[in-house]
């Protein structure tokens, strides 16, 4: 659970503009005035990157929050950045489509704040990232000009790609006011097929053999850990093993049937003799578990958890769960194992976090060309941008160069980001 606004930002005021034009204004005249401008949707994901040192404006843009337009035929909705996810998810399921993308505190969570953090959940294995799915924004750099990108249908050509630019930006290159998304037909059926593996080597011969199925999974997920052993949803595990594989299979009726039939022989040969098939309630609680796990919240004794976000081969995933866990064995892992992205809860005490992210951590996922984040910390403070973010990426001068561009002052989001 995160803290008060004030504990993760330094503010000296909030500003809640009422429309498009007022952020506008509150951008130009902290440009004019000096500062720094720190853009809110929900305050879902104020603990991911550093803590900034720059007091500033807080710009909570929650009144932004109509829905402009919706051509449901042509699958796509175009909405200012405060509408909530939860409400999206509303407007979208009356007439029987959606956004599939599984975003942690739908109810707080923004669509603007979604678009500057680019999270991703489960499904991304079928149905990509935030990325894959804004064709239109609007929004206000850094010394208060309007502009926008994209446009409200799905096929256009309009400059140059604004949209991927501004998406993952976390707010350092424009305040996003508006956007539009393409969405989806709403799956008739939705199943969770479930197996425990013994080992992780029995793991990694599973999923190996995945990459061949005549099924069609819109989500692989390998979980480990406490988190996960004795999950209300499953109950707990049967097995001394290691892990449970979760396959998210979606369609019609008759599709979801023979997926399910199809799978269960695939994995017969393979050691896997009993599955769990979850619908309903069930279903719906463990892929809540699976959505929100990303999001900081307190272990079993009310303390707050660091989450990392690591980035690897496909085939490397099973390797990193396994090296992680060696590293830190009460942690608790989630692998959206058909990508290689893995969430990790760590259960490091004080004093221990920072050295095992920077000496231990880091190293493993380095050793197999992964990438490594730190999604949220509760010594966020001790832990400095390159335990955070790591060393630079390559083309770092590019990205300071095009930030240069879009926020000459450096005012929107200073000193979170890896080049801001």
């Amino acid at each position: 659970m995160m803290g008060p606004v004030s504990e993760l930002l330094p503010l000296e005021k909030t500003v809640c503009p009422a429309d498009q034009a007022a952020v506008a204004q509150a951008v130009e005249e902290v440009y004019q005035a000096g500062g720094a401008v720190y853009p809110i949707g929900g305050g879902t994901a104020l603990d991911y990157g550093l803590r900034p040192s720059r007091d500033g404006t807080a710009l909570k843009l929650t009144g932004l929050n109509s829905v402009l337009d919706y051509p449901s035929r042509d699958l796509t909705i175009t909405l200012e950045a405060g509408v909530t996810i939860a409400e999206l998810s509303r407007r979208l399921a009356v007439e029987r489509q959606c956004l599939p993308i599984d975003i942690p505190q739908a109810d707080q969570a923004t669509i603007g704040g979604v678009v500057a953090t680019s999270p991703s959940g489960p499904r991304r294995f079928r149905w990509g990232t935030m990325r894959d799915y804004v064709i239109g924004i609007r929004a206000v750099d850094g010394r208060g000009v309007p502009f926008s990108g994209g446009g409200r249908v799905v096929k256009n050509a309009a400059g140059y790609d604004l949209c991927r630019l501004l998406t993952g930006s976390l707010g350092t290159l424009a305040v996003i006011t508006q956007v539009t998304v393409m969405v989806k037909p709403m799956p008739e059926v939705f199943r969770l097929v479930i197996c425990e593996v013994e080992s992780f080597e029995e793991a990694e011969r599973i999923l190996s053999e995945l990459v061949h199925t005549k099924t069609l999974p819109a989500a692989i997920e390998l979980l480990t850990g406490p988190a996960w052993r004795n999950a209300p949803s499953l109950g707990p595990m049967k097995t001394s093993g290691v892990a449970r594989l979760v396959v998210g299979l979606e369609g019609t009726a008759d599709e979801v049937a023979g997926m399910v039939d199809q799978l269960q022989q695939e994995w017969h040969p393979l050691g896997v003799t009993e599955t769990q098939v979850l619908d309903g309630p069930d279903r719906d609680r463990l892929w809540q578990q699976l959505t929100e796990f990303p999001a900081a919240q307190p272990n079993e004794n009310g303390q707050s958890t660091a989450v990392l976000q690591i980035g690897v081969l496909p085939s490397a995933t099973v390797r990193i769960v396994e090296q992680l866990r060696n590293i830190d064995p009460g942690c608790s892992v989630q692998a959206h194992a058909g990508n290689g992205v893995l969430r990790a809860r760590l259960a490091l005490g004080d004093g221990e976090l920072g050295a095992a992210i920077r000496r231990q951590i880091r190293s493993t996922v380095a050793a197999a060309n992964g990438s490594l984040v730190v999604l949220s910390s509760p010594q966020r403070s001790e832990l400095d941008r390159q335990a955070i973010w790591g060393p630079p990426a390559e083309g770092a001068a590019v990205m300071q160069a095009i930030k240069q561009q879009f926020d000459p002052k450096g005012i929107l989001n200073p000193g979170r980001f890896i080049f801001a």
